[in-house]
């Protein structure tokens, strides 16, 4: 992975989604880079970084990596990388705006995205 194309893709997902406050990564050169540090900078995005061999830093994605393998790519054919494509994107409209998270009190994550982090977290 290089820094450029690293910036390319944050730079898509920007202009097609926004701009958070906040972005988090682990401590891979390509996100101490100029390029990459620049770029939030720029857009005023805080940035947040894992600490070094943080076991629970990517527990999370690796959950979520597992979730999308056993419930929907083991399920469901694709024969290109396009399929995949669409096959991933029909996975996180589903996994965040349609399947309920138990730990989330039986809500969706744009539920309980859309209805106030912080409230919840007080």
């Amino acid at each position: 992975m290089r820094a450029e194309e690293v910036v390319r893709c944050v730079e898509d997902a920007f202009r097609e989604h926004g701009t958070p406050s906040v972005m988090n990564s682990d401590q891979g050169s390509v996100f101490g880079s100029d390029a990459y540090v620049g770029l939030l900078e720029g857009n005023h995005v805080t940035q947040s970084m894992d600490g070094r061999a943080r076991w629970r830093g990517n527990v999370l994605m690796e959950r979520w990596f597992r979730s999308l393998k056993s419930e929907w790519l083991r399920v469901h054919e694709c024969s290109t990388p396009r399929g995949l494509e669409r096959l991933v994107a029909e996975f996180v409209g589903y996994y965040n705006d349609r399947r309920i998270h138990q730990s989330l009190g039986y809500d969706t994550p744009a539920d309980w995205y859309y209805e106030g982090i912080g409230e919840r977290a007080a």
